[in-house]
């Protein structure tokens, strides 16, 4: 047994191999904060709401928590930010442990081998990724598992390019940031992230139309489209400027962190898209005619966007995770 563990800043997503299927498991990393009262809890405990009572205050945690936050005209509160541990807020930790221990579960056994996500350093902010690692391995490591942490962007050349030998360049739009990576043969050439995400068009949406950051949030995630047709000065027409705003922006990026020594001469190289922030249908489309018009030292093969590409991080890192420990099964000595 193994396990992969995509840790976002809006979602937090496991899989497992369970027989022949991968199996998911999904909550929102967030919470909003309600008062305490003994009817409050009664309801709450009956709809097996997820929520922790601290003092006068009632913490409804992962997916309740954004419903809670329409009701009651609240925002929702983050246990991470721009795809790191919030600094910000002094609940965090415990937060997101309550979460992450709702998605992984316990370990199969003491020790069981679980890679997780971690970003790579921004290259467009001072932020730093160490103590977001070290932190989440030590979290992990409390629960019983021998954690592990993968780039995020090489997640997905392990998850959408096994068919290339891993070879290609994967972006995972998050929430907080979007993580790029180039490998050759599973072996990563480039890999940086940018401090902007879906939460960045979110946050310049709710600016621009005065929505609240949650009701924008809601509308991208009910069916919204990149198809362009949408009257300007609504929030689905805000959103489309701002989805082109990042996509320029992530590719100009590209464009100026490739070095030309990093890539095979002749070779045509495949283009992974995936993320929550790219679930939109129209996503894949525009990404790529925005990208054969940058100038980037390299061919592109195509641009594909997997099925499920919210799913596509924890894939990968269930990949690495179970391939690890295949390989030390196969060290083994033998009993015999």
């Amino acid at each position: 047994m193994a396990k992969g563990l995509d840790v976002g800043t809006m979602n937090i997503i496991s899989g497992q191999q369970e027989e022949a299927e991968t199996v998911f498991v999904q909550q929102r990393n967030s919470f909003v904060e309600i008062e305490y009262s003994d009817m409050a809890d009664q309801m709450l405990s009956r709809s097996d709401v997820l929520h922790i009572r601290k003092g006068d205050q009632v913490y409804v945690v992962g997916d309740d928590a954004l419903n809670f936050a329409n009701i009651f005209n609240r925002e929702t509160r983050r246990p991470m930010s721009q795809g790191i541990l919030s600094s910000d807020e002094s609940s965090a930790i415990p937060m997101i442990k309550l979460i992450t221990e709702q998605v992984v579960g316990e370990p199969a056994y003491d020790g069981e081998r679980l890679f997780f996500s971690s970003p790579a350093d921004p290259i467009d902010s001072k932020l730093n990724t160490l103590y977001h690692e070290k932190t989440l391995e030590s979290m992990l490591g409390d629960i019983g598992y021998d954690p592990e942490p993968i780039n995020e962007g090489m997640a997905v050349i392990y998850s959408e390019l096994a068919d290339h030998n891993f070879t290609g360049l994967g972006v995972s739009f998050g929430a907080g940031m979007t993580n790029v990576c180039l490998a050759y043969y599973a072996v990563p050439v480039m890999k940086f992230s940018i401090a902007r995400g879906g939460d960045w068009i979110d946050e310049q949406t709710a600016h621009a139309t005065g929505t609240p950051v949650d009701k924008v949030t809601s509308i991208k995630e009910d069916g919204f489209e990149l198809d362009f047709t949408t009257d300007v000065g609504g929030v689905e027409g805000a959103l489309a400027i701002y989805y082109e705003n990042l996509l320029d922006y992530v590719i100009k990026n590209i464009s100026r962190e490739v070095d030309e020594e990093d890539v095979e001469e002749g070779l045509d190289v495949p283009v992974v898209v995936t993320g929550g922030t790219s679930s939109p249908d129209g996503f894949e489309k525009l990404f790529e005619d925005h990208l054969r018009d940058a100038p980037i030292p390299f061919s592109i093969s195509d641009v594909r966007t997997p099925e499920e590409p919210l799913y596509s991080v924890a894939r990968g890192s269930l990949v690495a995770a179970r391939s690890e420990e295949e390989q030390q099964t196969a060290a083994a000595p033998s009993e015999d």
